[in-house]
C-alpha cells in the first residue's frame, strides 16, 4: 500500500470535486492524503511524499490556479528525484481552447526538469479543443476534465485513468 499525497489548487471547484474522487478511488488501494496548495506552508509539503497527484485548474494564456504560484517558484530548488506523480486539471475547451488544460504541461515540465517520474498520460482523441500546452505527441502528460462543457464524460474519465495510474505507485 502505497502512501500518495493528492495536492491541487482549484478556483471554481472543479478540480477540488475532481481531487476528491481521486482521492476516494486511490484510497481503495492506498494511504491517501488530500491536500488544498492554499493550506500548505511550502513545496516541502509535497516532497514528503514518494507518490504525488498533482492537479490544477487552467487560467488566462495556460496559467496555473494562483495557489500554485508560490510553491512552483520553489521548485526550481527541489529535487523531485524518485518521484512518481501524475497530474490532473480543468480547463474549458470552449472558451479557452486554446489553452485547454495548459496547466498540466506548466507543471509537467517543471517536474520532469526537477527529476520526477510523469505517470497517467491521456490519450487526447476524445476531446475537443484547440491547442494545449499539455500535449505530448497526441497524448495530454494528465487527466484534462472539462466540466463546463463535457461533464457527463468527468466520472468515466476519472475512473479510467485512476485505474490506469494505480499500479505506478510503489
Amino acid at each position: 500500500m502505497a502512501k500518495i499525497g493528492v495536492f491541487y489548487g482549484s478556483t471554481s471547484g472543479h478540480t477540488a470535486k475532481a481531487a476528491q474522487t481521486i482521492s476516494e478511488l486511490l484510497g481503495a488501494n492506498h494511504e491517501v492524503t488530500i491536500v488544498n496548495m492554499e493550506d500548505i506552508s511550502s513545496i516541502d509539503d509535497l516532497l514528503e511524499y514518494d507518490n504525488l497527484a498533482l492537479g490544477s485548474s487552467t487560467w488566462g494564456q495556460g496559467d496555473l490556479q494562483n495557489d500554485w504560484r508560490d510553491p512552483y517558484a520553489e521548485m526550481d530548488e527541489a529535487d523531485f528525484s524518485g518521484k512518481t506523480v501524475a497530474l490532473f486539471g480543468a480547463g474549458d475547451s470552449d472558451k479557452h481552447g486554446e489553452h485547454f488544460a495548459s496547466a498540466l504541461g506548466v507543471l509537467y515540465d517543471k517536474i520532469v526538469q526537477r527529476g520526477a517520474k510523469v505517470v497517467g498520460e491521456v490519450n487526447a482523441e476524445d476531446y475537443r479543443f484547440k491547442s494545449s500546452l499539455a500535449l505530448r505527441g497526441g497524448k495530454f502528460v494528465g487527466l484534462a476534465i472539462d466540466e463546463i462543457n463535457e461533464p457527463d464524460k468527468t466520472k468515466t474519465r476519472i475512473e479510467a485513468w485512476v485505474k490506469a495510474i494505480d499500479g505506478a505507485f510503489a
